[in-house]
């Protein structure tokens, strides 16, 4: 069976389904773009006061919370750290990018 032999009801609900699928991932990226921002402000407070980039601590209770979080909305924790980890992971990087930007803004321009 191809799609194009969908009986006209089915097609027509997942059409529907499909359109919530959109608005989610549409929710899903612009709610990661806003905690992107706030990660970057934490990096350039992290930089501005020479504090590592990781901080396994937070990360070990992040990964707690959000498992516990999973369970409750029905959603694979494991699914939901290896989530975690892969933002986490991007958040790290950035971090470490704005600390070597810090470092070469403050350093003395005869020395760049």
């Amino acid at each position: 069976m191809t799609t194009n032999d969908i009986d006209a009801s089915v097609r027509v609900e997942l059409d529907r389904l499909r359109q919530s699928i959109d608005n989610i991932d549409a929710a899903v990226v612009h709610m990661l773009a806003e905690r992107f921002k706030c990660t970057q402000q934490v990096g350039h407070l992290k930089a501005a006061h020479q504090l590592p980039p990781a901080d396994p601590a937070r990360e070990a209770r992040q990964i707690a919370r959000l498992r516990e979080l999973a369970e409750s909305a029905h959603l694979d924790p494991a699914f939901a750290e290896k989530l975690l980890n892969f933002i986490v992971a991007e958040v790290i990087r950035h971090h470490e990018r704005i600390a070597e930007e810090s470092a070469h803004d403050a350093e003395p321009a005869e020395e760049r």
